[in-house]
């Protein structure tokens, strides 16, 4: 059969792909895998009470199941839980939002695939518009969005280095203010960021605000593991909006990733744009994370979980896998990025003598799945030895499971170097 560009472009192996699969193999093969790779949250025992509770109290209401069920919602997603979020957020931060700056997709995935094509791409009487990332690594799911090939650019953050085992990545803004000129449609970064789980500071974010507004284009802020929900950001962050900033969050890393609801925050511009571009490609999200969910937002409760449960749930994971890596990669050429949230290590093996890809093999036929390291930099044009020596490490599941996958990493970095 023969596709079309579109076609050809989205069938062809990507990182985002070979990431699901591996997932997806693992799970039905049913077999002995130590999971460090998939980007799938915790189950936290306490979360899933509250949701099947939530489902409870959502069955025993006369004609809601059905009523779901049964109806398309508006194409921005049911509004009921989109009015909640904007009372949500306009209580906590004040800012000036109303339901016609809030829209759900299909999930987050979604949600960028949007906007990414709504912002950049061919443009009247212009050059193609891109999108910035102006820190790399970058999220996996980023790179293979754009409908157009090359839509993306980034810069090469500065490395602060950290005691004797650790590291931090900053946005280089000279880099980026030579990188944004008249073909960047919009600055995208994530915050905290998945892989690395580094965290912008609030100094940065205000600079990459300001950049954007002086080239009048839009910031886009990826949110999904940051404040106020699901709160997997382990200092005290605040995130950011105003009419020049996109922020898009969640419900999966509650620990609702198979609900697949994605929450847009926007000018009534972009909010009016994102559901124009659901109701071509599904006529309207799903309603069940918004239906689930709708009265944790309305009573505030979301925002005491994430506080009292999620956050100090992956704090303690956190530091246990830490303590783990230490023990067992300890003077094997190791440094990890300073943890500041979501669930994953981001590992660098200074002089690596085979690529991260080469490893993930070797781990992969040894039942450990991590994720390289060189699918995380979308739009870097040159070939910077650093990005085939990191890969990205999940720590959320369960201890057993960690360390044997800590044990066996160790012993093939050992048996690469000494090859």
């Amino acid at each position: 059969m023969k596709f079309s560009d579109f076609g050809e472009k989205f069938t062809r192996e990507s990182g985002i792909l070979h990431l699901m699969d591996d997932l997806g193999e693992a799970i039905a093969s049913g077999g002995d895998w130590i999971m460090l790779g998939g980007g799938n949250p915790a189950r936290i025992p306490e979360m899933e009470r509250r949701f099947r509770q939530s489902m409870n109290e959502w069955l025993a209401d006369a004609d809601a199941f059905e009523s779901m069920v049964g109806h398309y919602d508006a194409p921005g997603g049911h509004r009921p839980f989109v009015e909640a979020v904007a009372t949500l957020l306009r209580g906590e931060y004040g800012w000036p939002i109303g339901p016609e700056n809030v829209c759900l997709t299909s999930g987050s995935q979604t949600s960028f695939f949007y906007l990414f094509n709504l912002l950049a791409g061919s443009r009247k009487g212009a050059r193609p518009g891109k999108i910035l990332l102006p820190l790399t690594p970058e999220y996996i799911g980023y790179a293979d969005a754009g409908i157009e090939p090359d839509m993306f650019v980034s810069a090469r953050p500065t490395i602060e280095l950290e005691g004797e085992d650790q590291f931090k990545y900053h946005v280089d803004f000279d880099a980026v203010r030579r990188r944004v000129d008249d073909d960047i449609a919009a600055i995208c970064v994530s915050r905290p960021t998945n892989p690395t789980s580094n965290v912008l500071s609030r100094p940065e974010l205000d600079g990459l605000v300001e950049v954007a507004r002086q080239r009048e284009i839009p910031l886009i802020v990826d949110n999904a593991y940051g404040t106020p929900f699901p709160n997997i950001a382990f200092g005290d962050i605040e995130p950011v909006w105003n009419e020049d900033v996109i922020l898009t969050m969640s419900l999966s890393k509650l620990g609702l990733p198979g609900l697949r609801t994605g929450i847009v925050v926007g000018s009534q511009a972009v909010i009016s744009a994102i559901a124009a571009m659901n109701a071509i490609v599904s006529l309207a999200p799903g309603s069940f994370g918004a239906c689930l969910t709708r009265k944790l937002f309305e009573s505030g409760e979301v925002l005491r979980l994430g506080r009292e449960v999620i956050r100090p749930y992956y704090e303690h994971k956190c530091a246990r896998a830490l303590a783990l890596i230490r023990q067992e990669l300890g003077g094997r050429g190791y440094r990890v990025h300073r943890p500041e949230g979501t669930f994953f290590f981001w590992l660098w093996f200074e002089a690596l003598p085979v690529t991260s890809t080469e490893l993930y093999h070797r781990l992969k036929k040894r039942g450990v799945l991590i994720v390289p390291g060189e699918y995380f930099f979308p739009g870097l044009a040159e070939d910077w030895r650093h990005k085939h020596e990191c890969i990205r490490l999940k720590y959320s599941q369960d201890d057993e499971s960690l360390e044997r996958g800590i044990v066996i990493l160790g012993e093939e970095l050992e048996r690469a170097r000494a090859e």
